[in-house]
Order: structure tokens, then C-alpha cells, then sequence
């Protein structure tokens, strides 16, 4: 996701202590980052931080960080969160984090067993072309990473708008032996509808009427 430019977003970047400034020092020592030993999820792609602020104000046990490369979005969602605590500061949300980072470098900022769940929301599916297929996060290659990165559990939540991306994720999955749960073609028009927290392009899709794609995939039994 791309954004424009914002006047304020360098001294959010700078001064917004949600955002972790030297990741890589952090691998393998989360935990001290959010003060407890609770489960972390990872949401890979965090856009402007809807999903990831409203997981971490309903599951206040579970910690949360979005990995996002745009400078211009994820400082959006910082600033969500320390808007939030300065007004609610009796229902402070503190188990949420941002890092800037990239997908492919995600063994260098966290070490196996660091995180407990992945989420991939909408991510690029990046058309037909079979040159492009590696981009995918769903691709082996990435699978493998988080693979390395993921704690007992290793559990992947996929959500897409794109029936290409779909089908070459439950491909890929099948193929590097995952297993498959919970599979919605038209996941607002199912039974985890009700529990499902929307992200800000799901929003937009969702009101079009448009159907959007789910997936449980994970490792071991």
C-alpha cells in the first residue's frame, strides 16, 4: 500500500515509540519488548493499521506487530494507537508494535519460535504472469521463511479479494505440506463473519459487495 506524502510523518516515524526502531537487535528477545511472555501475531503487510489496532484492543493477551514497507502508511497506524492512548488513557493499548521491514528479511528480525500466528490480508497477487509467482507472499520461498520464524502452533490466516492469489496460495500450501481449515470463498457470508475484523481494502471491497477469500493453513497436526 502506498500513501502520500504527510507533513508530520517523519516526526511520528522519529518520535513514536510503538514504532521499533532497530528490529534486528529485538530477534529473539520480543518478549522484552512488550513486557510479558504472551503470544505474538504477525501481521506481514499492516496498511494503515486497522486491523492490527483493532486485534490488539480486543485480545489484550495476545501481542501484535505489523511489518509494513511504506513509511507513509505504517506511521499511520502508529499515530492511530498513540492518538487512542492519549485520549483513553484508562484503556491503554499496549500490545501492539510497528516495524518497517520487508517480507523476504523476516529471519533477520525474528528468531524461530518468535511469533505465533501470521496474518496475510490482501496482499499483492500480482497478476497471471509466471515470472511473478515469486513475489507472492505465499510463495515457497516466503513459506519457508515463515516456517523458520513461527513458534509450535505455525499457523498462516490468509485473506484476499483476488481468486488468482487464492488458488495459487491453496496450491502452494497443499504442495509444502500445510494443512488447510476453515476455507471461505465468501467469507462475510459465513460463520466466521461474525468474529472477523475487516481491514481497510476489505472495507472498500466488502461494500461493493465484492467476495473475499479465507484460509487457515498450517503445519503439523
Amino acid at each position: 500500500m502506498r500513501a502520500r506524502k504527510k507533513k508530520w510523518a517523519t516526526d511520528e516515524l522519529n518520535e513514536n515509540e510503538l514504532i521499533v526502531d532497530n528490529a534486528r537487535a529485538c530477534k529473539g528477545s520480543w518478549e522484552q519488548v512488550f513486557g510479558n511472555t504472551n503470544p505474538i501475531y504477525l501481521e506481514i503487510g499492516c496498511g494503515m493499521g486497522s486491523f492490527i489496532v483493532e486485534n490488539a484492543k480486543k485480545y489484550s493477551n495476545i501481542n501484535f506487530i505489523g511489518l509494513e514497507r511504506e513509511k507513509m502508511v505504517i506511521v499511520s497506524g502508529a499515530r492511530k494507537v498513540r492518538e487512542y492512548n492519549e485520549t483513553m488513557p484508562e484503556n491503554l493499548i499496549g500490545n501492539v508494535r510497528f516495524v518497517m521491514g520487508d517480507a523476504a528479511g523476516l529471519n533477520e528480525i525474528f528468531a524461530a519460535n518468535d511469533i505465533s500466528r501470521i496474518y496475510l490480508n490482501f496482499s499483492d497477487p500480482w497478476g497471471r504472469r509466471k515470472k511473478w509467482a515469486k513475489r507472492r507472499l505465499t510463495h515457497r520461498n516466503f513459506l519457508n521463511i515463515y516456517k523458520e520464524i513461527l513458534g509450535n502452533k505455525k499457523e498462516l490466516f490468509l485473506k484476499t479479494d483476488s481468486s488468482i492469489l487464492f488458488e495459487f496460495s491453496l496450491n502452494e500450501f497443499i504442495d509444502n505440506g500445510l494443512n488447510l481449515r476453515n476455507i471461505s470463498l465468501d467469507l462475510h457470508n459465513s460463520p466466521w463473519a461474525e468474529n472477523n475484523i475487516l481491514t481497510e481494502y476489505e472495507a472498500k471491497f466488502a461494500a461493493k459487495g465484492m467476495p473475499i477469500y479465507r484460509v487457515e493453513a498450517y503445519w503439523g497436526c
